[in-house]
């Protein structure tokens, strides 16, 4: 009697700690379900995967590579850890679209679980969602209504083709490239002969200003802008310092030229000495003598680039 009444207690013993690992297991399944009960077709609904579990358990939440057919990943929205009384909740929103024309459609998204060197796949409940139908039947019809068709093209808003205009341009570029290193001597003389020119119509220009002020007021300061313009125009034309060498200097520098020494020794006696001529040609054929020998070094200059 004794022997049957131990065996009886241990069966009683083993049953309520089976029927606790039952009642501890069905607790311990994630949850899901769609956040509405129907869908359209290529309409976005949101699925909710949440899993109630011990505080020192490790869980994984699927990513974007999980299986979610018939469904299709669009995004997700995940939620911070809740603990409370001893237990944890892990809840994540997945954003999903379908596409097939299932009536009813059906999605159970797993969890792993971490345990030392090993991981556990533990299954969530099935989530069901019905799909909307937009095309309506007619009650009592026997067959779908039929199609109508329309072939009238419809208007297209025109797209700007950037892979074709990056690659024209990029040709593009490629071919002005090759024209500048192929061209490049020629198009900097070119360069240098058109700066030429225009320096020396405007040299012109303000040198004949510079006389024009002198012949109207007999003024010293005009005399002495036009030699400062002359000196100036030279030492860029050719490179060199004319503009701070006195008037020695310069003749030395060009080798004793008459008009330059005739036209500046003139100045010098104008413009240091106050000694005026009683007439005005010698003080115009200074200024002519001067511009005659620009123009004669302007020549000589484009002559070299041309070469």
């Amino acid at each position: 009697m004794r022997r049957f009444s131990s065996l009886f207690l241990g069966l009683a013993l083993l049953l309520s700690h089976a029927a606790a690992a039952v009642s501890s297991a069905e607790q311990d399944v994630p949850r899901s379900r769609f956040m509405r009960p129907g869908t359209r077709v290529g309409e976005i609904i949101d699925y909710e995967l949440s899993y109630a579990h011990a505080p020192d358990l490790e869980v994984i939440f699927p990513d974007s590579t999980a299986e979610f057919k018939p469904f299709e990943y669009v995004g997700k929205t995940f939620y911070p850890t809740r603990t409370r009384r001893g237990q944890s909740i892990d809840r994540t929103v997945y954003h999903l679209r379908t596409f097939a024309l299932d009536s009813v459609q059906r999605l159970s998204l797993p969890v792993t679980i971490l345990r030392g060197n090993d991981t556990v796949a533990v299954a969530s409940t099935a989530a069901v969602v019905r799909l909307l139908r937009t095309a309506t039947v007619a009650a009592g019809a026997a067959q779908a209504p039929v199609l109508q068709q329309n072939t009238t093209p419809l208007p297209v808003p025109t797209q700007f083709n950037y892979p074709y205009w990056l690659a024209g341009a990029g040709v593009l570029a490629l071919a002005l490239g090759g024209f500048f290193v192929g061209f490049r001597r020629t198009l900097r003389l070119r360069y240098q002969r058109y700066r030429l020119r225009k320096n020396h119509v405007y040299f012109l220009a303000q040198y004949a200003r510079h006389i024009e002020r002198f012949t109207l007021s007999r003024s010293l300061t005009n005399m002495e802008r036009a030699i400062t313009l002359w000196k100036n125009y030279l030492t860029g034309l050719e490179d060199n310092t004319i503009n701070s060498l006195t008037t020695r200097e310069i003749v030395a520098h060009y080798e004793n030229d008459h008009d330059v020494n005739t036209a500046l020794r003139i100045t010098d006696r104008v413009i240091y000495g106050n000694q005026f001529s009683e007439e005005e040609a010698e003080t115009d054929m200074a200024f002519v003598l001067l511009r005659d020998f620009a123009e004669r070094r302007y020549e000589l200059v484009s002559a070299r680039l041309r070469a």
